[in-house]
């Protein structure tokens, strides 16, 4: 099953989990965004925005990560979204205050255009939104208590936009108020039953491979033979 991604694609990322959750192997085929292969015509033809990710599953392609996750979710009974209307639409938008409020204006696209792409501009931007997405996702979790997880006892659609984002927030240096509490959140969903999403890690992992993943199957950073612990990518 051909999934077009990029390694440090926060959309990507967040769908490599509800993949995992679901325990179905992918082929993951590398876009690199870096060079811009996401505007080439042969990419183009797979998604006119030319954006990551695509997938290709049950006979249908699919963009947009949280419709790719909410997809998964309904047909794979993996229990991201409350069944309730008013709990569903509270964890919806958790998970909308980081993916389409937060991540957006970090994308790289974005970045370049701000800042051109030089330091210490690009670095700045990014902290300059990402501290306070993470600050006020932290009020939205008010309503909820001190569970596990984001919305209780089980994962939701809101851990699998929190945990991209946090690799971001280490990524660009930005101090988080409460990182013990987001630290602690990650690693629970990093050791929840069945996850083993490909993470991000140092150093870029593509080098032009074509890697096949499957939901059990550990982390693989792209270069064959090259498997390591899910924990050692965040050491």
């Amino acid at each position: 099953m051909p999934y077009h991604d990029y390694w440090r694609s926060s959309a990507s990322y967040r769908v490599r989990i509800a993949l995992a959750l679901a325990d179905i192997p992918w082929r993951s085929v590398a876009v690199d965004l870096v060079d811009g292969a996401h505007q080439r015509p042969e990419h183009r033809s797979r998604n006119s925005q030319g954006l990551v990710p695509v997938l290709d599953i049950d006979g249908q392609r699919f963009t947009q990560s949280l419709a790719i996750v909410e997809y998964l979710d309904t047909t794979r009974a993996l229990g991201l979204l409350p069944a309730e209307p008013a709990a569903r639409a509270h964890a919806q938008a958790l998970a909308a205050s980081l993916a389409v409020d937060v991540h957006p204006v970090c994308n790289l696209s974005v970045v370049r255009h701000a800042t051109g792409g030089e330091e210490p501009a690009r670095t700045k931007w990014m902290q300059h939104f990402i501290t306070p997405g993470l600050t006020a996702f932290e009020a939205l979790l008010a309503r909820y208590e001190h569970n596990p997880y984001c919305t209780g006892d089980t994962l939701s659609i809101a851990d699998l936009c929190l945990i991209p984002q946090l690799y971001n927030a280490e990524r660009w240096g930005r101090a988080l108020h409460r990182a013990s509490a987001h630290r602690r959140g990650r690693h629970r969903v990093l050791d929840a039953p069945g996850v083993r999403p490909r993470s991000p890690g140092r150093g870029s992992p593509l080098n032009g491979h074509v890697y096949v993943h499957g939901g059990h199957a550990g982390c693989r950073r792209g270069v064959p033979g090259d498997e390591v612990p899910l924990h050692a990518m965040f050491q």
